[in-house]
């Protein structure tokens, strides 16, 4: 049986972070892709894990309290490169795309944040590194992301990223769905 789409979104990093790597959480939300990254990446490694809401840092510090490899921004993961040092390589970022699960619907995430976070990103990642994003699209703020997001990434060259779309196609119309983005060239 494949996989669900939330368990498959954190194969995907499994499958390529190794103790020391950094990796960075692009929507801390309620703090369960932090701890798993964290728990990944170890004691040597470290986690960036970013949310423009104070609500969900100290939801997602609670969770992760008793690690200290992870520093919480709270920031739009639109200004990563203020965090990331020039010459420092990701090898992994997660994404949930929305809003906090039991916060405020009306706080989601924006699509020109999500590219610009997408872009920098990319830049910053290994070669084989991986931005792995699931896209939820239930709510009209989702649909107008997930559109945009579509569109961009649809326009990358192939030479440069290989991108996964995984999805169940007899869900409901809006299942949530994980786009993979993995760099060829560095």
């Amino acid at each position: 049986m494949p996989e669900r789409v939330l368990s498959y979104a954190k194969t995907l990093a499994e499958e390529i972070a190794d103790e020391g790597d950094l990796l960075v959480d692009a929507t801390c939300g309620n703090g369960h892709d932090t701890k798993f990254l964290a728990e990944l990446t170890g004691k040597s490694g470290n986690v960036l894990s970013f949310d423009i809401q104070k609500e969900a840092i100290d939801k997602a510090e609670e969770r992760c309290k008793d690690m200290n490899n992870i520093e919480f921004i709270h920031d739009s993961h639109a200004h990563i490169d203020r965090y990331v040092h020039k010459h420092s390589k990701i090898k992994a970022a997660m994404f949930n795309l929305g809003y906090l699960p039991k916060g405020d619907k009306s706080i989601t995430t924006e699509p020109a944040a999500t590219i610009e976070c997408i872009s920098r990103l990319f830049s910053h990642m290994v070669q084989g590194g991986r931005i792995i994003i699931v896209v939820y699209h239930g709510h009209p703020a989702g649909k107008i992301e997930k559109e945009a997001l579509t569109e961009f990434l649809s326009g990358w060259s192939q030479k440069s990223a290989q991108i996964l779309e995984y999805r169940f196609i007899n869900q409901m119309s809006s299942a949530p769905f994980t786009l993979c983005i993995e760099k060829i060239i560095d």
